[in-house]
């Protein structure tokens, strides 16, 4: 993992505009760590509007989003793939293409 990767993946956590950026910031020359990161809020994010939609699990949910976001971007700063808990493995698989 190279500096650029991190500052990729740490833009990535930043509203979805940052994670719009990121994606085509990494998609030149592809980092492995950015990468990771990149799957990792696109579940974030989509958890976040399945959540939205659904008024009943809203304040659960948007729990769940903060506590999540701060988990990876922890992960982020400290250069390490931390993937989140039960649904960070599926994210890596569904998104693999990113």
């Amino acid at each position: 993992m190279n500096e650029q990767g991190r500052t990729i993946a740490i833009i990535a956590h930043i509203t979805i505009i940052g994670w719009i950026i990121a994606l085509v910031m990494n998609n030149n020359e592809k980092d492995t760590f950015a990468s990771f990161y990149i799957r990792q809020m696109l579940g974030v994010f989509l958890i976040g509007v399945a959540g939205s939609i659904i008024p009943i699990f809203n304040l659960f949910i948007a729990i769940f989003v903060l506590v999540a976001l701060i988990m990876s971007l922890i992960g982020a700063v400290n250069r390490e793939k931390t993937e989140l808990p039960v649904i960070g493995a599926y994210f890596q698989d569904w998104f693999k293409s990113l």
